[in-house]
Order: structure tokens, then sequence, then C-alpha cells
């Protein structure tokens, strides 16, 4: 472990030395000095994130703090099963070549021109978010090797004319990923933390159907736009892209007509998508749901027991989030969450409902210039903006919503937010102070499109 793997277990040592405030239990102190000492080792990345949470809960089991049955609650919760099974049918897509045919398809439908392949990989990514939860697979596993294979076939590299295409489309490609993230609950594998805080301080089902009609309308018009605020930052200089188009084809062509794995994914995909959608209907949760989907696969054959035990990243997914989700539940259970909500109520008497709601959104937006990734920043400051807007008189989807939406937004801002920013960013388009002043101007493009055009949509929908 790196020298800098020390600061946070100096830091949480401070604090538990220092004791509990006036009113506050001991014990639910000393858990919160836990959580912060955990958040604060996922932010410095000295050691895998599995390993801290695990360090985490075998010190609060250890303390006295929690007994060990409650320290492995987190494992057993719908949330936690959500996301974990999401990975390994986002497996299923990688592993049947899915994922890649629908890309190309998309690229050759739409890429006549530049414009046209940004809008291409903002489609790609449209039809790949709900279904590819982990937002590093689909848009660093499957869409950045294409985008960099476009870009040098156009005769664009890192060292040789970047600006040509390669800038263009690598940046489309992250900023999309980002908001088809923030679209849709099964968009990236830490947005069901903001579901599981909504219930657990709002009492709201925040579920994937509610998720998805509060972002469908400003994500599309967001979308939309994108290619063409990138095509003004960034400015692509190539005359013509029929070099692209002719290896799009012989790359369709290479991987030949539909295989049954493909076809059976897709159809299990569409099945799964259409239950989440009606809900009412039926009563299913979206955990049921993509329990189903998983079975399906499953006996279909499509792959193998033997090759989904080997997506390391859903079981590294159930270890991280079902202990962050412990962690997260214990400070509720102990009485820390309450203890804090009253004294954050007892300061917003005579505070406007809406200009706090816009003034914890901007603070929660900006805020991840001090986070090196959108999961540390999620669990270690959502249930915080809950608890305070739970104080004021405003419609709980709204505040859910709102910071749903912007815990993955707000991955515009840095190089280094989230795994697919990195691996654009690592494949050498794009210059650091170029991609902070980029995504400084893009931040300010989200905020118009959800707190503007968004808002009319959720005033029509029943939330504002």
């Amino acid at each position: 472990m790196k020298f800098k793997g020390f600061f946070p277990v100096l830091a949480g040592l401070l604090l538990w030395l220092l004791g509990p405030p006036e009113g506050l239990d001991t014990h639910a102190y000393h858990l919160f000095v836990v959580f912060l000492t955990v958040i604060a080792s996922l932010m410095v990345r000295a050691v895998p994130m599995a390993t801290s949470v695990l360090a985490g809960l075998a010190f609060v089991v250890m303390a006295g703090i929690l007994p060990l049955k409650s320290a492995l609650m987190g494992y057993s919760d719908t949330t936690t099963w959500l996301v974990v099974i999401a990975f390994l049918i986002a497996g299923a897509v990688i592993e049947t070549g899915l994922g890649r045919r629908i890309s190309l398809l998309c690229i050759s439908a739409l890429g006549r021109t530049i414009t046209g392949l940004g809008y291409a990989l903002c489609l790609s990514e449209l039809i790949l978010g709900p279904v590819v939860p982990s937002n590093t697979a689909r848009g660093g596993g499957i869409l950045a090797p294409i985008v960099d294979s476009m870009s040098r076939t156009l005769g664009s590299s890192p060292t040789n004319y970047p600006e040509k295409a390669g800038r263009y489309l690598h940046l489309v490609g992250a900023h999309a990923n980002l908001i088809t993230a923030a679209m849709f609950l099964t968009g990236m594998a830490a947005n069901p933390l903001v579901s599981k805080a909504a219930l657990d301080i709002f009492q709201i089902q925040f579920d994937w159907l509610t998720w998805a009609k509060g972002g469908i309308v400003p994500g599309l018009i967001g979308l939309a736009g994108l290619p063409l605020l990138m095509r003004y930052l960034s400015p692509p200089t190539i005359d013509s892209i029929q070099p692209i188009r002719e290896k799009i084809k012989e790359d369709i062509q290479w991987l030949g007509p539909w295989t049954r794995p493909e076809i059976i994914t897709a159809a299990t995909l569409g099945v799964m998508l259409a239950l989440w959608s009606t809900k009412p209907l039926h009563g299913w949760g979206t955990t049921t749901v993509a329990l189903l989907g998983l079975v399906i696969i499953l006996l279909s054959k499509t792959i193998t027991w033997d090759q989904l035990v080997k997506n390391h990243k859903a079981w590294d997914a159930l270890i991280w989030l079902g202990g962050l989700l412990t962690l997260a539940n214990g400070l509720k259970d102990l009485g820390f969450i309450a203890w804090f909500g009253n004294h954050i109520e007892n300061g917003l008497t005579g505070v406007a409902p809406l200009a706090l709601l816009i003034t914890l959104a901007l603070i929660y937006f900006y805020s991840m210039y001090l986070f090196s990734m959108l999961t540390a920043h999620i669990a270690a400051l959502t249930g915080t903006i809950f608890l305070v807007a739970s104080g004021v008189e405003l419609n709980p989807f709204l505040v859910v919503g709102v910071i749903a939406y912007f815990s993955n937004l707000c991955g515009c801002l840095t190089n280094y937010s989230t795994g697919p920013v990195i691996i654009y960013f690592g494949n050498g388009y794009v210059q650091p102070l170029a991609w902070f002043r980029i995504g400084f101007i893009v931040s300010i493009y989200h905020l118009v499109v959800w707190l503007g055009i968004g808002s009319i949509w959720w005033k029509l929908i029943g939330w504002l």
C-alpha cells in the first residue's frame, strides 16, 4: 500500500480520539468515523475499493460497533443484487458480441458525416445504457476501442492530427456516456445507492421506471445537442469520412449473421425493458426482473455458468456495494442520521425550498472537483443532501431526481471522475487543460438542459 493510503487512517484516528459531539451516541459516532475513513480511502485509491470496504466492516465488528450479522446485512439487500445481476447480464452483452454489433450498426446507419458519427455514438450509448450497468464496460470496454479505431482510420492519432477527428469523437463518446449513465437506474453501478438513500430518508421507491421517467426527456435533449456542442468546442478538421464507412462495412461483414446467443440476449433485454417499464401492471420489482433475465440467459445456454462466474467485476461490485450499504444502514439504525437531520432542520428556518434545492444541487455538482470517482462522491454526499432537503417542503421525487441525475452528469468536470472518462482521456487525444475547460462548459450545458428544460418536464409529470 502506498504511503498516501495511511492518510485516511490517520484522519480517522484523529476523529475517533476527538470523541462524539453532545447528544450523539458513541457507537453512532464511531461508525460515522469508519464510514468517512472508508470514503477517504476510496478517494485516494491506495487499495482496491472492495479492500477498503472489507477493512471497514472488519473493524466495526472487532470494535463492537456492529455485530457480525448486522455487518453482513448489506449483502442480502436487493439493491446490491440488482447491481450484481446487471453486471452479469452486461457480461453476456459483451461476451456474445451483441454490444459491438449494436454499436457498429448505429455507426453504419448514422455515420455519414463526422457529426453523424457523434450521433451514432450517442445512439449506441442510449441503446446500451439501460442494460449495461457498468458505464466503464459500456464506454471503456465496448465503445472507446471502436472510437480509437475510427479515429486512426480517419488519419487522426494522439500524436498526428488529433484535431482532425479523434479529439472530437473522444469528447462526444466520454460525455455521452455520462448522460446515459444519468438517464437510467441501471446506467451506472452506483446509481442504486441513490435509490436506497431515497428509500431510507424519504421512504419513496425511486425505481427503474421512476428514474427513467424523470430523466428521459432532458437526457434525450442533452444527447441531441451534445455532438453539435462538441463541434463548436472542439471542431474537427476532417473533410470526408469515407474511409471509416468502408471499414465499418467490413467489420459488420466480419461479424457475419446474427448468432443464436446474440438473438436470445437481445430478446431477453427487450423483455426486461418492457417489464421494467410496466411495473404498475405486474408489480415485479427491478431486481426481480433482472433476476428473470439472468435465468433466461443461463437456461438458454447463451453463456455458460463457468463464463458467468469469471465476471470479476460483478463479484467486486457485490463486495464494495454490499459493504457500503451496511455502513449506510448502520448510520441510520444507530441514530446518526436522525441526530444529523435534526441539527440541519433547525438551521433551515425561513429558507425558500426551491432556492435551497438549487443551492444544494450546485454544491453537489461542483464538489466533484474534490473527488476522484463518482462512486465515492455518491456514497459520501447523497444521504447528507437528502437529509438537508428533507427538512423543507419539497416534493421528494424532485429532490431525488435532481441529485440522481447530477450524480453522473458531474463527471464531466474532470478527466479522472469515472472509468470511461479515464479511458477516453487516456487514449491521448485531448490535453488535460482542454479537458477541464471543455468539461466546465459542458457542466453549464447540463445545468441549462436539466434544470431549465428538465424543470418543465418535471412539472408536467407532477414533480414540481
